[in-house]
């Protein structure tokens, strides 16, 4: 016995359903596609890189955004054989944006004196690699010290494993700077090893030298000065994403005061203050426009960048009155990124760091999350994209209010969504778009995440539903709604997943895409599901059959121009197999194709513990026209077949 239902794609084509009484779901595939899918359809949402993308291995570097004289200032850092460590707010600082320095005295003696620095919860020795180390040093009072300082790495057990000498003398009273590079005799198992900087205090007395600015890097992304950590960026590009949302997201500002500046974060790092920034710990702006820039280029990437738009995550929202030099702000960070070096300053300042030619960007983000501050969002809206789109016409700007609520001018031809909910949710709103009216706005689902179990309180703690690591029910719901985020790609341009990073030892928020210490990177299930979808998304959607809405599996059909594959990807998001028929409209479809597939217990999390519990395999699987596939519970496939 067959039922017939009829039901409508949201592109407007209908198709009639199937269901088999043997059980099997027969689920009817176009030849004809509805839509073609955005390039831009996966991609990264991104906030602070410290400790994390951002390659420097030192913790409070450079002492930015600290009180002087209080042990907090001294973060990171610690005496080694008997020094005196003190933060000072320095008479003659290394720079104006850098007043603090580290005021070392180290007493005489033979004894290697000096300090350390644990890193960012431990720092990797590899043998493989070159280490580059530098910092700024001077003598406040000139003596007639002579001696050698030497920057190397010890292990856990105190060893040197690496080092590089150099001299120095205590007439030298101004700031110099020291570079110098090591490799490791070996590697070391743990990530306990630190960063130690001594002398040898031969002389009668204290020696007294100030230090600032101090650093040490591994090699980087694609050997990028100042770059990105390696083998975090290659996991990123491991997902195939095509844009990059910066640098915020909440870490725009918490007050007006410590907002995201571009201008304070490119040149010299000596001419960076950083910020405090929103997740409560300081933002060094080392990773700065520029450095973001040179790595989606290098990754692939197209930016979605942000501008502050006068409202603080604080509560500060600024009068219409005063939003002039912060509009002037973000049309000198836009003309940093895309203007023309002969007619702007900031273009000029991005040709003289060796970047000539613009930069890509089609997309302009005006404010992060403006539905706290609804009430003045039209007038500020109104006016950034007013005066924005004056000088950049060919820029695309995205609202980050409700969806029309309020009504905006001009009409926002772009709008930023945000859900951050339980994994059954999100299995039961795969069809979230697909009310959504075609009138020539389009969507940016720019953060979403299964983050609770526990739907009456999504961001309270572990003990009441908290994820602290995506889990297979949480990834396969997530699926579930990106099967959605597909059928409707004809107003959806976009979407990512957020948070991007966590540091195990150091987080703000649960569960993350990404997880990572100071030694190793760990790939969630939630990470397999954005790869999968990224690097199996097809050309053209294809419509078929819908799923139902309450129920438990869902689907997408989309196929390669080139290839002529036709892609299946399918989230089963129970815990029993869902057996599906595929009625492919294709002349010549091959015997066989490929299945990769991600599938774990409801509860299965990669974890530090376990951080391969839950990976994709690869399989060939029969196929023909007709394609019977049995979805195991909690799982995620995608289904590659020639068809022609």
């Amino acid at each position: 016995m067959i039922h017939w239902r009829i039901l409508s794609v949201a592109a407007g084509t209908l198709l009639y359903a199937v269901t088999s009484c043997l059980g099997a779901t027969n689920v009817v595939v176009s030849g004809t596609p509805s839509h073609a899918v955005p390039s831009t359809l996966y991609g990264q949402m991104f906030e602070s890189g410290d400790g994390g993308l951002y390659g420097e291995l030192l913790q409070n570097r450079a002492f930015q955004q600290v009180t002087p004289g209080t042990t907090a200032a001294l973060n990171a850092w610690h005496a080694v054989n008997g020094a005196t460590l003190n933060v000072i707010a320095d008479s003659n600082p290394v720079s104006s944006s850098l007043p603090n320095s580290l005021q070392v005295s180290f007493p005489s003696g033979d004894n290697a004196v000096g300090f350390s620095n644990e890193g960012f919860w431990g720092i990797k020795v590899d043998s493989s690699w070159t280490y580059t180390a530098s910092l700024y040093y001077r003598f406040p009072t000139s003596s007639s010290f002579s001696g050698i300082l030497t920057l190397g790495l010890q292990n856990s057990a105190g060893q040197t494993v690496a080092s590089s000498s150099v001299p120095i003398r205590g007439s030298q009273r101004t700031w110099t700077q020291v570079k110098v590079t090591f490799k490791p005799s070996s590697s070391q198992s743990s990530t306990n090893n630190r960063f130690v900087v001594t002398i040898n205090n031969t002389s009668s007395s204290t020696q007294t030298i100030n230090f600032a600015m101090l650093s040490l890097f591994p090699p980087t992304f694609k050997n990028r000065p100042n770059g990105m950590r390696a083998d975090i960026a290659e996991a990123l590009v491991e997902m195939g994403p095509s844009f990059f949302r910066f640098p915020g997201g909440n870490n725009l500002g918490q007050t007006v005061a410590s907002r995201w500046q571009w201008n304070a974060t490119v040149g010299s790092l000596l001419d960076r203050p950083g910020r405090v920034g929103d997740w409560g710990y300081v933002n060094t702006d080392g990773l700065g426009l520029l450095e973001y820039l040179t790595f989606f280029e290098d990754a692939g990437m197209e930016p979605i960048m942000a501008v502050w738009s006068g409202y603080a995550l604080g509560g500060t929202n600024l009068p219409e009155n005063q939003l002039a030099p912060y509009i002037q702000q973000a049309k000198d960070q836009i003309n940093f990124v895309i203007g023309d070096p002969s007619t702007s300053a900031p273009a000029a300042l991005r040709a003289s760091l060796g970047h000539p030619e613009p930069f890509a960007l089609r997309y302009v983000e005006v404010g992060n999350e403006d539905f706290f501050a609804a009430s003045t969002y039209p007038y500020r809206w109104k006016d950034f994209v007013g005066n924005l789109s004056a000088i950049f016409p060919q820029l695309r700007f995205i609202a980050t209010t409700n969806t029309f609520n309020p009504i905006i001018s001009p009409n926002p031809l772009q709008y930023d969504v945000h859900v951050y909910q339980t994994p059954t949710w999100f299995a039961q709103n795969s069809f979230f778009y697909d009310g959504f009216q075609r009138n020539s706005t389009t969507y940016f689902e720019g953060e979403y995440a299964a983050i609770s179990t526990n739907s009456s309180d999504l961001f309270g703690s572990p003990a009441t539903g908290r994820l602290l690591f995506p889990t297979m029910q949480g990834s396969a719901g997530e699926a579930a709604f990106m099967t959605g985020l597909e059928r409707n790609s004809d107003i959806v341009f976009a979407a990512s997943y957020a948070p991007l990073l966590q540091h195990v030892n150091g987080s703000q928020w649960t569960p993350n895409l990404v997880s990572f210490d100071a030694g190793s990177v760990i790939r969630s299930t939630s990470f397999y599901v954005q790869k999968l979808f990224s690097l199996n998304k097809g050309d053209d959607y294809l419509p078929s059959t819908l799923p139902s809405r309450t129920g438990t599996t869902f689907w997408s059909v989309t196929r390669s121009r080139s290839s002529g594959n036709v892609i299946i990807k399918v989230a089963n998001t129970a815990s029993a197999v869902s057996d599906l028929t595929f009625q492919l409209p294709f002349n010549t479809v091959a015997s066989s194709g490929m299945l990769q597939q991600l599938h774990g217990v409801q509860t299965a999390s990669n974890t530090p513990a376990q951080p391969n519990a839950v990976v994709p395999t690869t399989s060939t699987i029969a196929t023909g026209r007709t394609l019977n596939f049995s979805a195991p519970g909690f799982s995620v496939s995608v289904i590659t077949v020639k068809a022609s």
